[in-house]
């Protein structure tokens, strides 16, 4: 079997394609056949050491393929069912892999393994911050950044289809009119313009109720500055770094702010939790609400440079690697 593997953390140069044999699955676990394996920019995290790793270790967390065994005492499933999984063990850059069914879901015909692989973690992640974090209805205007992103175009989808006007922002032209066609309401680009100066713009002074921010240390004043009053700063990513030092007596000074740092695992923390988020992510793709655009894709042998794309901000939707 293939799996992309790193012994040390450090750039994508630490990422190497090795030959290991994977055991049979446990009691409790199924083996997968990977048809698609997502890029997620948390791989990133683990393969730098912002979050800590086991290492030797394996890189990811989401794919999707076919069961070709099962272990021990497994009814769910059967050997050629069509599957996706997230929230399991890190390894899932792989040809197969062995996951707990509790991580596990069955594949709708509908849904091919590209979009399952593409989208169960990012729309996932869209489900809870527009259902759950903060519950976006109709004439909300919400700032999104990094719209044109892999979990951007599925939130400014998402979002139209619930009547939210989505501010997205982004870095070029080109990652504008993207955003604008898969559903966002008005786009800034933040390497030109002021995004508190346009956000306020926008809301006719009022500032938005939430700021979604997957970017981290780099847009975090910004961030607070486009709040209303008790309004809700959702700070989900650290893709320019970790928020550092936060000082509440500011939150209390730009009006009595909120502030969260959420994460999939705790709202999808019980198996009925996760398929009822699941179910809800499903059908908003069955309907035709939101389309997943995969805007690369890469083999698995060269994981290195799909992370790196991601890293430089080169991409736009999500990234895939195909075994």
């Amino acid at each position: 079997m293939r799996q992309i593997q790193f012994t040390r953390t450090g750039g994508p140069d630490v990422l190497e394609l090795v030959e290991t044999e994977l055991p049979p699955p446990a009691a409790g676990e199924v083996r997968i056949a990977n048809r698609a394996i997502g890029v997620n920019f948390i791989d990133i995290y683990f393969r730098t050491g912002l979050y800590p790793a086991e290492l030797p270790g394996g890189m990811g967390f989401e794919g999707a393929g076919v069961i070709a065994s099962v272990g021990p005492d497994v009814t769910e499933f059967e050997v050629g069912d069509r599957v996706a999984y997230v929230l399991g063990p890190r390894g899932a850059y792989a040809d197969e892999v062995n996951r707990p069914t509790d991580v596990v879901v069955a594949l709708p015909d509908a849904i091919d393994y590209e979009t399952a692989a593409a989208g169960l973690l990012k729309g996932l992640t869209v489900q809870y911050l527009l259902h759950q974090t903060f519950a976006a209805t109709a004439g909300h205007k919400i700032l999104f950044h990094a719209a044109a992103g892999g979990v951007g175009l599925i939130a400014c989808q998402w979002a139209r289809a619930l009547g939210v006007y989505v501010i997205g922002t982004v870095s070029t032209e080109d990652k504008a009119e993207t955003a604008r066609q898969h559903g966002a309401w008005q786009t800034i680009d933040y390497t030109r313009e002021s995004v508190p100066e346009r956000v306020l713009e926008l809301t006719d002074g009022r500032g938005v109720p939430v700021v979604y921010d997957s970017v981290g240390k780099a847009t975090w004043t910004d961030s607070l500055k486009c709040l209303q009053k008790r309004g809700l700063m959702v700070s989900f990513g650290n893709a320019s770094g970790p928020v550092e030092g936060v000082n509440l007596a500011e939150l209390n000074r730009r009006g009595s702010l909120f502030v969260t740092r959420p994460s999939l695992g705790d709202y999808a923390d019980t198996r009925t939790r996760y398929e009822s988020m699941v179910a809800d992510l499903f059908g908003v793709i069955a309907s035709g609400d939101v389309h997943i655009p995969i805007g690369q894709r890469f083999d698995l042998a060269d994981a290195a440079a799909a992370q790196q794309a991601l890293a430089d901000r080169h991409t736009t939707g999500s990234t895939i690697l195909l075994p």
